[in-house]
């Protein structure tokens, strides 16, 4: 008896460590739902048909709204980690400016993306920096006094 409750007690101060093993699966952005975006014929399908079937898209270009892309992400984070991304895909539909059909559908991958290095300089700024302190209590002493009879118009006073 007494070793079958030693043995539960340890099943269960384990279990604990069993289930921070799993990763925490999240994903973002373009679900597929009926349609595939592979689906997507060139040719015949035009900007309204696009529409209907996939729903409006994650991002239109910049530059040219005849380009949308459909941005699906997949992560996983582990316990205390950051998330790492698993899967992406990247659906690019290119359409016509004349007639609003496909052109094009491309499907990119993770492998597809490029590292970009972030720069982590700041922009100089002119003067010095200011504590928080120097902050709040710069501007005491710095008021203008009230004017007296004395003050001639558009001359300075001598301090």
């Amino acid at each position: 008896m007494n070793n079958a409750v030693v043995r539960l007690a340890l099943l269960a101060a384990l279990a604990p460590l069993a289930v921070a093993c799993a990763p925490v699966v999240g994903n973002h952005g373009f679900q597929v739902v009926d349609v595939n975006p592979k689906d997507i014929v060139a040719g015949t399908d035009t900007k309204s048909t696009v529409l209907a079937q996939l729903g409006s898209p994650s991002a239109v270009s910049t530059f040219e709204d005849n380009i949308w892309y459909y941005i699906s992400q997949t992560s996983e984070r582990y316990t205390y980690n950051r998330p790492q991304v698993a899967q992406r895909t990247v659906t690019v539909i290119t359409f016509d400016k004349a007639d609003d059909k496909v052109t094009e559908v491309r499907s990119l991958d993770l492998e597809d993306g490029q590292q970009l290095a972030m720069n982590d300089r700041e922009t100089p700024t002119r003067g010095r920096q200011l504590t928080i302190l120097e902050q709040l209590l710069g501007n005491v002493g710095r008021g203008q006094l009230p004017r007296t009879d004395e003050d001639v118009p558009g001359q300075r006073r001598p301090d």
